[in-house]
């Protein structure tokens, strides 16, 4: 992977609350996702890049499931970006573009859980924004293997870059 302009690239962290952890994912396990993620944020906050950290509400609901909030590692911090959704993706009646418009970002790197939902709606989205994506793909795991195995080898690469969470941090500049 080439270098990336930190200013520029944002690491969109999907569904990172306890009670998506907690789900029985594959290929990775939801702590798996986490832990990766937590290094991911950590190394673009040092490279000085934005951290958006997503999640979702339900709507309708009074008082949201036990667990709905960001899981503690991965809380945001000062600078980053918390975005709540509704819908599938985090672009949905959200402000996401209009932030990240406002930043100047125009590369995006996914994680999270789950793949072929909450990252791949993202990513749909994303590109038809126009944003430049790049896929950290052992930080993102599916609710079953062909699903995360499909999204990564049919539809990620058609929207962009796939790597790892070395390759993205030691691209950071």
């Amino acid at each position: 992977m080439n270098s990336l302009d930190s200013r520029r690239t944002a690491l969109v962290l999907i569904d990172l609350m306890p009670r998506i952890i907690a789900l029985d994912t594959a290929p990775f396990t939801g702590q798996e996702v986490l832990d990766r993620s937590v290094a991911l944020a950590k190394a673009t906050r040092s490279a000085g890049g934005l951290v958006v950290n997503v999640r979702v509400e339900r709507p309708g609901l009074d008082v949201q499931p036990e667990g709905s909030e960001f899981a503690p590692a991965v809380a945001p911090q000062p600078g980053d970006l918390e975005i709540v959704k509704n819908t599938i993706g985090a672009f949905g009646r959200t402000t996401l573009d209009a932030e990240l418009q406002s930043r100047g970002i125009t590369h995006l790197a996914l994680a999270g859980i789950a793949t072929n939902f909450g990252v791949e709606s993202t990513a749909r989205a994303a590109s038809d924004l126009g944003y430049e994506l790049i896929f950290i793909t052992d930080a993102m795991t599916g609710l079953d293997e062909p699903s995360h195995t499909f999204a990564l080898t049919q539809i990620f690469p058609r929207l962009g870059t796939l790597t790892t969470t070395t390759n993205y941090t030691t691209s950071l500049t």
